[in-house]
């Protein structure tokens, strides 16, 4: 038998596709909200990235009260870099959406697209990576975490108490990790 080849499809996987074969099991309602769920994330996916490519570019967008006009803007007039991987080990990294760091200030800003409510947590780990990649003590700098969802900006302002208990977590963590895959390789 000669198999039909699909050069176009290799490497992809069919949202109906075999290795993510749980969608058998639902009805046509849940089949529709778990595509809608997917649509979405595609879609913050490239708003993320039409996001990065105006703020690289210092491509202002029209001043209005808007969750992805505000974040660009804002990135734009901070001098903030897109899309800024910060890296502690191959156990832990991330990529902070906008980062700037200046006169001992610390900015790291978010682009939430969804209705989750966003929740701080995930910009203070970019926060403590950033400290343990760039040597700083979190008690010797000050530190801005922007959520911009929903058309509003959350602002928090973390302490060394909220960033260093972080740090030493992923330093701890990455340990064990490390540990437990020398022991796995004897």
């Amino acid at each position: 038998m000669i198999f039909n080849r699909h050069f176009n499809l290799e490497g992809q996987h069919a949202f109906l596709g075999a290795s993510n074969y749980h969608w058998v099991n639902y009805d046509e309602d849940r089949v529709i909200e778990r595509y809608s769920k997917a649509l979405a994330a595609k879609r913050g996916t490239e708003l993320h990235e039409f996001a990065a490519q105006c703020i690289r570019l210092g491509q202002k967008l029209p001043d209005i009260p808007k969750t992805l006009n505000m974040y660009v803007n804002d990135a734009i007039g901070f001098k903030m870099t897109p899309e800024q991987i910060l890296y502690y080990s191959y156990n832990c990294f991330g990529t902070a959406d906008a980062i700037s760091f200046r006169n001992g200030l610390l900015r790291i800003h978010d682009l939430k697209t969804g209705h989750i409510a966003a929740h701080f947590e995930q910009l203070e780990i970019y926060a403590a990576l950033f400290c343990l990649e760039y040597n700083k003590k979190p008690s010797d700098i000050e530190i801005e975490l922007r959520l911009y969802q929903a058309d509003d900006i959350g602002i928090f302002r973390p302490t060394i108490e909220d960033i260093l208990p972080i740090m030493d977590k992923i330093v701890t963590f990455d340990k064990a990790i490390n540990k437990l895959k020398t022991e796995d390789l004897s």
